[in-house]
């Protein structure tokens, strides 16, 4: 298993992976979508096994509010994700260390990530990381006339 920071040729098989987890939208509009976030302050980490990518991670700096945070900038977790058939191996983990070591490298002192409400795999991960709930909200939206 080789862990490593993302570059531009990795783009397919990160928007492959992050399809599987932000379902919704077509192969193009991602790899355009992750092109545009590459120089923008954000990375990629890829996780691969006998060459192939098995797994990933997004990281950004974010520089308003986050919630429970006490600095700024505050390293952001925006998403990872694991094939299935490598899941429970310590990936993801060692995906989240090389994010937040990326983020301490760019003076962050905090680091912070979400999951949805309902999405209890998501939460106990966060929990056995280390993370500590800042919140929980529910967003409301209705369209005016």
């Amino acid at each position: 298993m080789t862990m490593r920071q993302a570059d531009r040729a990795d783009i397919p098989a990160l928007a492959r992976m992050a399809l599987r987890l932000w379902t919704g939208c077509e192969q193009p509009e991602v790899e355009h979508d992750i092109a545009e976030r590459f120089g923008t302050g954000e990375a990629f980490f890829i996780a691969e096994a006998d060459g192939a990518p098995v797994g990933f991670a997004e990281v950004s700096l974010r520089h308003d509010y986050v919630e429970g945070s006490e600095t700024n900038p505050v390293g952001y977790l925006e998403g990872v994700f694991v094939e299935e058939a490598y899941r429970r191996r310590g990936i993801a983990f060692s995906l989240l260390k090389a994010c937040e070591q990326w983020a301490a490298g760019r003076g962050c002192q905090e680091f912070a990530s979400d999951c949805a409400i309902g999405n209890d795999t998501s939460r106990l991960f966060h929990k056995s990381a280390g993370f500590a709930e800042a919140s929980r909200i529910i967003c409301f939206i209705k369209k005016l006339s």
